[in-house]
């Protein structure tokens, strides 16, 4: 029997939930773990292993104010002011959480302090391949496309030219020794200027990389408006370069995601629970399958169940959204857990898990050639997975 996999295109595609969450493991939860899956949004430096970071951080001679676990798992960057939340269409937590830490790091102090103990081209090809070897292990990830962030000064030596062949060499034995692709967005700080972000895309486009497929806006999106990259961005679109940014995420309002579309030229939006606020933005959206990579699993924990709502309404509303890891290595999650959240905790069914594993291949920045092998094998992937555990699609 054939399987029949709603294209990305269609309106099967962009998800749908029960009225309510599934109970007792409606959908099984080893098939959510093997379902091939596409990560299209995971920063490099919130994949490493707590015991890397140890390692690394012992031969350093590093202090740290914890073990590297207690660190990663007491991760919890608390929310702005609660004042800018008021009055949203999904309502913002206003107070803490009862599961925050009584002790809590921030995800900037944790991931400078990682950034601070990788000391040599080694240290940057062993955290891209052990980001895949992860990926691939816990989650069946197909492909993966990582944000890396500028050269910090202790490895100026490297370079820019340095740095991404010694991150292309840990894709490239991922590559070869999981059956995997890869690809690197460079990320914009978007708390730096926009002649800083300019200089950092003609670095991008002046030192072109088969494995760098494009840009990608980051940081606190109350850093730094999008506006300020209309320049950067246009040379990436000139040069051909995938663009996405976070946008929708911490200011409350959906204008943004209109500039990150409008004058930035997005090919997709990381997060975007904010165009909720706007039902206009939310009817063009739809209409134009924007996609949007979501995460339900954040660093601010008391902000976890707004992420979660905010996506059920997101997928209620008909949008385009596909699950990301993030920063897995430091949340904790994994993109198995992401999908698995959906299911057991917002009632998506498997033919719209289904769909979002495919609208992310279709969403990726591969070549086409290696875009369409990729949905071949995910598609085949599916259907004999779905064989297996006596699944079908509508």
């Amino acid at each position: 029997m054939t399987t029949e996999i709603p294209s990305a295109a269609t309106p099967s595609a962009r998800g749908a939930r029960t009225a309510t969450a599934p109970t007792g493991g409606a959908i099984p939860a080893d098939w959510i773990t093997r379902l091939p899956k596409v990560d299209l949004h995971c920063h490099l430096i919130g994949t490493v292993r707590p015991s890397t970071f140890g390692e690394l951080a012992r031969r350093e001679g590093l202090e740290l104010p914890d073990t590297p676990e207690r660190i990663f798992a007491d991760i919890n960057s608390l929310p702005p002011d609660p004042a800018l939340y008021r009055n949203t269409v999904v309502p913002v937590p206003q107070g803490r959480s009862a599961d925050e830490p009584a002790v809590s790091f921030s995800l900037f102090q944790a991931s400078n302090w990682v950034v601070e103990v990788l000391r040599s081209a080694d240290d940057l090809t062993r955290i891209v391949y052990e980001a895949f070897e992860d990926a691939h292990t816990s989650s069946n990830t197909r492909h993966l496309e990582l944000f890396f962030d500028g050269v910090p000064e202790h490895l100026a030596g490297l370079g820019y030219a340095g740095s991404v062949e010694a991150y292309a060499e840990g894709i490239r034995l991922a590559e070869r020794d999981f059956g995997m692709t890869g690809l690197m967005i460079a990320g914009i700080d978007r708390s730096r200027s926009g002649e800083e972000a300019l200089a950092r895309v003609r670095e991008v486009v002046d030192n072109p990389h088969e494995y760098v497929a494009g840009i990608g806006l980051d940081n606190l999106e109350t850093a730094g408006p999008p506006e300020r990259f209309i320049d950067a961005y246009r040379l990436a679109g000139e040069a051909g370069l995938g663009r996405t940014a976070h946008s929708s995420e911490h200011a409350p309002s959906a204008l943004n995601t209109i500039t990150c579309l409008d004058d930035l030229g997005c090919d997709r939006i990381d997060h975007g629970y904010f165009v909720l606020e706007d039902s206009d933005v939310v009817n063009r959206v739809r209409d134009e399958q924007v996609v949007f990579t979501v995460a339900s699993t954040t660093s601010r924990r008391s902000w976890r169940p707004w992420r979660r709502a905010s996506i059920a309404a997101m997928i209620d509303a008909g949008l385009t959204v596909v699950p990301c890891s993030d920063d897995p290595g430091m949340f904790p999650t994994t993109l198995a857990s992401e999908y698995r959240i959906l299911a057991d905790d917002l009632g998506v069914d498997a033919d719209p898990l289904r769909a979002m594993a495919l609208t992310g291949v279709h969403a990726s920045w591969l070549p086409a050639d290696a875009k369409q092998r990729l949905r071949d094998s995910v598609v085949a992937e599916i259907a004999a997975l779905d064989g297996e555990f006596g699944l079908e699609s509508d």
